[in-house]
């Protein structure tokens, strides 16, 4: 083989080498931009449906006390059914 031979297959083992990193880098690229918009639109739409949350959290603070209502609702009503009974009812 001669040198300009030799050379020869050397740079076309390198540009064998260069093309298919080109065709590796671009599909990963091609998969990846997908992944990354559709997280960002996600992003997006968690940001604007965070307020409404945080408002739905206020709202509905009140219902933390629920079972202490409860609690006192049971014993007003068993104090009634007490007085009931004393009275003959």
């Amino acid at each position: 083989m001669s040198a300009l031979a030799q050379a020869e297959t050397n740079v076309t083992g390198w540009t064998v080498g260069f093309v298919i990193g080109v065709v590796v880098v671009l599909a990963v690229v091609a998969l990846v931009t997908p992944i990354l918009l559709l997280a960002r639109r996600i992003g997006q739409q968690a940001a604007e449906l965070n307020e409404p949350l945080q408002r739905a959290v206020s709202n509905t603070a009140a219902l933390e006390q629920l079972n202490t209502t409860i609690d006192h609702a049971e014993v007003i009503v068993a104090g009634l059914a007490r007085g009931r009974a004393r009275l003959g009812g």
